[in-house]
């Protein structure tokens, strides 16, 4: 994985609200994957959104109990 292909993004926990940044794989294109929020260990659902140019367009947070 070339470091060109990470993309930080600042995000905020859907459980606690604490601020962090998510440092995402771009070359992955769009995926969904998981994060454990760093403060209250609760388990984020994050899709990523990756543009036709492979640039980060969105990202979205969930909680355990959402659907993305």
């Amino acid at each position: 994985m070339a470091y060109e292909a990470l993309r930080e993004w600042p995000v905020h926990c859907p459980y606690c609200d604490a601020p962090f940044t998510l440092l995402l794989d771009v070359s992955a294109g769009s995926h969904v994957t998981w994060e454990d929020c760093a403060v209250c260990c609760q388990p984020i659902q994050l899709r990523v959104d990756v543009d036709a140019e492979g640039e980060l367009d969105t990202v979205t947070l969930a909680t355990d109990d959402d659907v993305l």
